[in-house]
């Protein structure tokens, strides 16, 4: 680390604090004892996203954000659920470590988040995501989520 001062390479951390993205570090040059600040953040890769038809997309937040807000419309959802989920979705996205992923990685990650957050966005989303052709076909993956939501009942 160079010293803003004098331009020497010797310095000594003196204080360091997690600031949530990043770490503050506080410094004293070991040549001139010029105090200086530096900050230490984790540069994430850039994430592309491959389309069904191949072509390949820079990841865009607000994307997903707005999808899953279309989905939720007028829904009775507490203020900052949505924001979670679309964080929740991008770090999952990172975890895979890979810079380039399958769009249907993320409608799969959309999907079960809504699935637990509102029945009726879920089903929202599932009718465009998975081109619902018809009413039986909606009707059976409602019927799904309801199989899914019945305790299993053991006989007595």
């Amino acid at each position: 680390m160079k010293c803003p001062f004098c331009s020497g390479t010797e310095s000594r951390v003196k204080d360091s604090r997690d600031i949530g993205d990043a770490i503050h570090r506080r410094r004293e040059c070991e040549q001139c004892k010029g105090r200086f600040s530096t900050y230490e953040r984790v540069e994430k890769f850039h994430l592309m996203i491959i389309k069904s038809d191949q072509r390949r997309e820079s990841f865009d937040r607000q994307k997903l954000s707005m999808g899953i807000r279309k989905a939720c419309e007028k829904r009775p959802l507490p203020a900052g659920e949505i924001e979670n989920a679309v964080e929740e979705i991008e770090q999952e996205l990172y975890r895979f470590g890979k810079q380039e992923l399958p769009s249907s990685v993320i409608g799969e990650l959309v999907m079960d988040r809504l699935r637990t957050m509102d029945k009726i966005a879920y089903i929202r989303f599932a009718s465009v995501y998975r081109s619902f052709g018809d009413v039986e076909t909606m009707f059976e993956e409602i019927q799904k989520l309801v199989q899914r939501e019945k305790p299993d009942v053991q006989p007595g």
